[in-house]
């Protein structure tokens, strides 16, 4: 007997978009699994406030933000392993083409990839993105562009690779 109407179908509706953004906050599934259940179990704690006067998807997507944020202020250190781990396909991303893309997000630092999942990816503003993180808006301005300067540089072809104006001769 569900003594909270709507959380179970709100859960059924929304577990694969709650997945695919902590993935893309996380970098891997196993610690998005892990955000979407907390996030969940503390959604299921306000639900009647929230039903009643918030969207349900932000606040469930703003309590995944936080807690990431919380993780890695807390955790600060390396995890180190014997074997490398194994590079696994998952089908959460567009495939091939935008791979390079998800990949190298994956490798920015925890706080750069918040700012720019939450920028890009939830479309939220500045002051929205600030707010989550509970930072300044220069700091989350500073954040995006640090990063995006790192995908910019890991993207572009080697200066090696790409062909001279010289062998093309000009175009009038």
């Amino acid at each position: 007997m569900d003594d909270e109407p709507g959380f179970d179908a709100f859960v059924a509706e929304q577990a694969d978009a709650l997945f695919r953004y902590g993935h893309v906050l996380t970098g891997n599934p196993h610690d998005a699994a892990d955000l979407v259940q907390e996030a969940l179990v503390r959604l299921r704690g306000a639900w009647p406030r929230v039903r009643r006067k918030d969207s349900p998807h932000s606040y469930a997507r703003t309590t995944m933000a936080r807690l990431h944020i919380s993780v890695w202020r807390r955790h600060r250190r390396e995890h180190l392993t014997g074997e490398p781990p194994e590079r696994v396909h998952h089908e959460v991303f567009p495939p091939d083409e935008d791979q390079g893309l998800w990949e190298e997000l994956a490798e920015l630092p925890r706080r750069q990839r918040a700012v720019l999942v939450l920028r890009y990816y939830e479309q939220l503003t500045d002051a929205e993105i600030a707010k989550v993180l509970g930072v300044s808006s220069g700091t989350v301005r500073g954040y995006a562009s640090r990063g995006l300067d790192k995908l910019r540089s890991s993207l572009s072809p080697s200066p090696a690779l790409s062909p001279s104006p010289a062998t093309h001769g000009s175009m009038r």
